[in-house]
C-alpha cells in the first residue's frame, strides 16, 4: 500500500564501492549479540497504524505488535489465529468466533471480544474487502466477553479470507479505547497483543526503532506455517536501523554491524553473493508490481482520452533498466491480475508496444483537449528507484509536449500530499509511483489498487459503476474457470477506461548474514521478525 501501496525501496542503486564507512551502529549493543538483530529495512517508519497508513514499512511494524484473528498458511489457507474456534449457522448469515485463552495486551490487560469489534468496525472504514463485509453484515457486536459474531444479510463465504487477507489494510487487533478512534486520525499508542513490544523508550525517529520480545505472549501451538501457527520469537530484541545510503547498509552488514538489509542496491548483488558470510534471499516470492496512479478527479486526468494516452506512453522496459537493472529480477506485466496469479490474462492489452507509442499518447492527449495545464508528479526524491523513474515519466511527458512538473519530497512527504483531492493549484497532485506484491493483484475484492468505486477508491480515485458491477461479482462465483472469465471482462473495461497503468514487476532479493536463519518467505512483501535466529557466522 507501499501501498507501498507501496513500497519504499531505500535501499536503491549504489553509489560507490569504497568499504571504508564508519560504523552506524554508534553507543548501542553490538549486533555480534545472538540475541539482537538489526535490520535495515526498505522505508523509514513514520506512520505507527495500519489503518491510518498502508504502507509496507507501516504494516510490518504492525504484524510486530499487532496479532490478528486469521493468518494465512504457506498455502494461502486462512486459519485461526487469536480465534481459538469458530462456527457458520446453518443459514451460513451468522458467523461466531471465540478468542482463544492467554490473549493479553501488552500492559497485561485481557483482549476482549469488544477489542475486536471496534478493531473489524475501524479496519472496515478504510479497507475494500471490509467494506464489502460490512455492505453485508446487520450486526457487528460482543456476544461475551471471549465471543463474538457477525451477522450477515446473505451469506458470503469468503469472509475468514477477508479476515486474513494479506492485501488492503492489515487487520491488527488494537484496544477498543484505540479502535474507537476514526481511521483518518493516527493511533500512536502501539500497545497490542501480539509476539513483540514496541520499545518507546528507545525510539530514535530518524535512526533506530526497537522491539522487544514479548515473554507473556502465547503462541498457538501448532508449529509455524506460511504467517500461521505458532508465532514463537526466538531473538530478544529487533533494531531496526534507518539508513539510507546502500553502499552504507552493505558494509555494516558486511561488517556484522547488522544482519539484514531488505533491499539490497542491485549492483551489490556480486558483492553480497561473493562474501562466504553472506547471502541473498528472495522473500517476496511474488515480487513487487509497479503502479502509477493518476487523480481522476482533476485535469488532465478526468479525461479517459488523457489516461489512454499514458497507457500507451509507457515503454515497460525502459521502466525495467531503471526501476530493476539486473534483467534476472524484471519483466513487464500487462495484466491488472499481476503476473503469477490465477487469473492473469492478456486480455485487452493491445496498447502494449516494446518502445512504447509515444505519437499515439500525443494524438490522445490532443484529443482530450489538453491545453498545457501542469502535471505534477510526486516524486520519492530519496528512493532511487522510484526518483529516477519519475525522472524518466516526466522526460517522456514533456518530449510530446505536456507541462510536467516533479515534486519533489520523500516518502512520507507523498502520503500526506496524496490525500489532497484538490487541483494542483490548491497543492493537489497529478500522477505517483507506488508498488504491490503481484500475488495482491490475484484478490480484487481487497487489492487497493483493483477499486474503481470513485471515493471509495484509493488514492486517484477511479470510478467505473461497469468495472464494479463485476468486481462485486467476484466473492459469487464459485469456480476458478468462472473467476477467469470474470477477470477477462474485467481488465477489458479497466484498460478502456485506464484505472491506473502499470510499470513493470521486480522480483527482488534480500540480504542477510548466513548466521540469520528462520525469516519467513511467502508471496507478498511483508517481513515478519518472529521465528527467526540468530548465531554466530
Amino acid at each position: 500500500m507501499t501501498i507501498s501501496r507501496r513500497s519504499a525501496l531505500k535501499l536503491g542503486m549504489a553509489a560507490g564501492a569504497a568499504l571504508s564507512i564508519p560504523s552506524i551502529v554508534r553507543g548501542q549493543t553490538a549486533s555480534a549479540d545472538p540475541r539482537a538483530v538489526r535490520m535495515a529495512m526498505h522505508d523509514h517508519l513514520t506512520a505507527f497504524d495500519p489503518i491510518f497508513s498502508n504502507t509496507d514499512v507501516t504494516t510490518d511494524h504492525a504484524a510486530a505488535i499487532y496479532d490478528t484473528l486469521f493468518a494465512l498458511d504457506s498455502k494461502l489457507t486462512p486459519q485461526p489465529q487469536m480465534v481459538g474456534k469458530w462456527s457458520l449457522s446453518e443459514d451460513k448469515k451468522t458467523y461466531t468466533f471465540e478468542l482463544r485463552d492467554g490473549l493479553a495486551w501488552h500492559d497485561g490487560s485481557p483482549v476482549r471480544a469488544q477489542d475486536c469489534v471496534a478493531s473489524i468496525r475501524r479496519w472496515a472504514s478504510a479497507d475494500a474487502g471490509g467494506q464489502l463485509i460490512m455492505s453485508r453484515a446487520t450486526d457487528v457486536s460482543k456476544k461475551d466477553d471471549k465471543t463474538f459474531t457477525i451477522v450477515l444479510k446473505e451469506p458470503l463465504a469468503v469472509l475468514p479470507d477477508i479476515l486474513a487477507s494479506l492485501n488492503g489494510y492489515y487487520l491488527g487487533i488494537m484496544r477498543e479505547k484505540d479502535a474507537e478512534r476514526p481511521a483518518t486520525e493516527q493511533v500512536t499508542a502501539n500497545t497490542g497483543s501480539g509476539p513483540f513490544k514496541f520499545n518507546q523508550e528507545l525510539a530514535r525517529p530518524g535512526a533506530s526503532f526497537t522491539y522487544d520480545r514479548n515473554a507473556a505472549y502465547v503462541p498457538r501451538k501448532e508449529p509455524s506455517d506460511g504467517y500461521a501457527g505458532g508465532m514463537v520469537v526466538n531473538v530478544d530484541r529487533v533494531v531496526w536501523e534507518q539508513v539510507s545510503d546502500p553502499q552504507t547498509a552493505f558494509s555494516a552488514l558486511q561488517n556484522g554491524e547488522i544482519d539484514f538489509i531488505e533491499y539490497p542496491a542491485p549492483d551489490l548483488y556480486p558483492a553480497i553473493e561473493g562474501d562466504s558470510n553472506l547471502e541473498l534471499q528472495i522473500l517476496n516470492q511474488s515480487g513487487q508490481d509497479y503502479c502509477l496512479r493518476m487523480n481522476h478527479l482533476q485535469k488532465p486526468f478526468n479525461n479517459v482520452k488523457a489516461r489512454q494516452a499514458v497507457l500507451n506512453l509507457i515503454d515497460q522496459e525502459a521502466y525495467m533498466r531503471v526501476i530493476a537493472p539486473n534483467a534476472k529480477y524484471a519483466h513487464p506485466v500487462k495484466s491488472i491480475f499481476g503476473n503469477t496469479t490465477l487469473y492473469s490474462n492478456d486480455e485487452n492489452t493491445g496498447w502494449y508496444k516494446k518502445g512504447g507509442n509515444p505519437e499515439k499518447a500525443k494524438q490522445l492527449f490532443q484529443e482530450a483537449g489538453y491545453g498545457g495545464e501542469k502535471v505534477i508528479i510526486l516524486q520519492d526524491a530519496t528512493t532511487p528507484s522510484y526518483r529516477d523513474a519519475s525522472q524518466l515519466l516526466a522526460k517522456q511527458l514533456r518530449d510530446i509536449g505536456v507541462n510536467a512538473e516533479l515534486a519533489p519530497s520523500d516518502w512520507g512527504g507523498i502520503v500526506a500530499r496524496r490525500v489532497n483531492k484538490g487541483p494542483v493549484e490548491s497543492g493537489g497532485w497529478s500522477m505517483f509511483m507506488t508498488s504491490d506484491s503481484d500475488t495482491a493483484c490475484g484478490d480484487p475484492t481487497s487489492e487497493v489498487f483493483m477499486n474503481a468505486g470513485g471515493d471509495k477508491a484509493w488514492y486517484g480515485w477511479p470510478k467505473n459503476d461497469e468495472y464494479e458491477a463485476l468486481r462485486a461479482k467476484w466473492v459469487e462465483v464459485e469456480t476458478v474457470d468462472e473467476r477467469k472469465a470474470l477477470a477477462r471482462q474485467m481488465q477489458k473495461i479497466w484498460w478502456d477506461f485506464v484505472g491506473d497503468i502499470r510499470l513493470c514487476q521486480e522480483i527482488r532479493p534480500t540480504a542477510r548474514r548466513k548466521g540469520l536463519t528462520g525469516l519467513i518467505g511467502m508471496p507478498t512483501n511483508r517481513v515478519v521478525m518472529w521465528n527467526m535466529r540468530k548465531v554466530q557466522a
